[in-house]
């Protein structure tokens, strides 16, 4: 690795470079509004628009439990019948819309060949738990109810998130076997927030790394978990869970240096100890939120690509 550089103590992969530039230029933010208005300057500037032959559009979805917006990207090299990927953008919960997780959902459908439906689940602190997970696991259910009104393959939809995403990707799994409901093919989570106790391990070590510091994570843990039996809610803390026997094969991407990092290891390890099939991998000098330089240089391509790889395997 040539050309590193050093930032909060932590040596750097280089294409992380124009990822902290643009976080620096979107301004320092305190207020929720401020915070929400700053990332999506942040990721405005991390975002190219999708392809001109990928059909996109968004609607909302009448789930059961009320509307949910979602963006539907249908790549042009999508069969009549196609695999799909439900996917669930990062920003603690209380960050992030259609727009904001754009760039990272057309990649995608472009790379996978398969239609991606981007869930714009509702945020805290208006709304905290269970509202984004009903959203995410709500959307779940109606593309498989209503699989031939998107032109997909009911046996072969996975999820797919980051961060935030991640946990709720996770807890849509545990649903849908614990519920009996759709069969989902494959799990993708990418730096996933799985609900560790914040505290020792990569929580420690990576207290102050650039990207996401622990005490963020707390925040953004206090604003989503309002109850005191939230906590105790694997549906909340996917890592919590009893049993993970008979969870869809994942692929679990952390950050080396990321506080939540531990988060995916530990919940790579507690899949594969129940006999869930994993593929773990950690991204080397690479902080939390890192799959935003994917088109910035080799280092970001080489970990979309191992992303893409993955769930083409699974749902192609």
């Amino acid at each position: 690795m040539t050309d590193t550089f050093m930032a909060n103590g932590k040596e750097l992969h280089p294409d992380i470079k124009p990822m902290m530039a643009a976080r620096e230029a979107a301004g320092p933010a305190t207020t929720i509004a401020e915070q929400r208005a700053a990332w999506t300057k942040y990721s405005n500037a991390m975002s190219k628009p999708h392809p001109d032959d990928m059909a996109v559009d968004d609607r909302t979805l009448a789930c059961g439990h009320g509307g949910v917006p979602v963006r539907v990207y249908r790549p042009a090299g999508a069969a009549v019948v196609a695999s799909c990927i439900i996917y669930s953008h990062g920003g603690g919960f209380m960050k992030g819309d259609l727009d904001s997780s754009d760039n990272f959902a057309w990649g995608l459908a472009e790379e996978t060949a398969s239609v991606v439906v981007s869930v714009d689940y509702r945020l805290t602190p208006e709304h905290p738990f269970p509202a984004a997970f009903d959203d995410v696991y709500g959307t779940v259910c109606y593309i498989a109810d209503h699989a031939s009104e998107f032109g997909i393959d009911t046996a072969r939809i996975a999820v797919c998130g980051d961060s935030a995403g991640g946990n709720l990707s996770a807890a849509a799994c545990l649903a849908s076997r614990d519920r009996k409901g759709p069969k989902i093919a494959a799990q993708s989570l990418i730096y996933p927030g799985t609900g560790l106790e914040q505290s020792g391990g990569s929580y420690e070590e990576n207290a102050t790394a650039p990207g996401l510091t622990t005490s963020a994570t707390e925040t953004y843990r206090d604003l989503y978990l309002t109850r005191p039996e939230d906590h105790q809610n694997p549906l909340a803390r996917p890592v919590i869970a009893e049993s993970f026997v008979g969870l869809p094969p994942a692929y679990i991407h952390t950050a080396q240096h990321d506080p939540i990092r531990d988060d995916g290891e530990i919940y790579a390890e507690k899949l594969r100890a129940d006999g869930v099939d994993v593929t773990y991998r950690c991204a080397e000098l690479m902080i939390h939120g890192f799959l935003r330089v994917r088109a910035l240089g080799p280092g970001g391509r080489t970990e979309f690509e191992s992303v893409v790889n993955w769930l083409k395997k699974q749902i192609a």
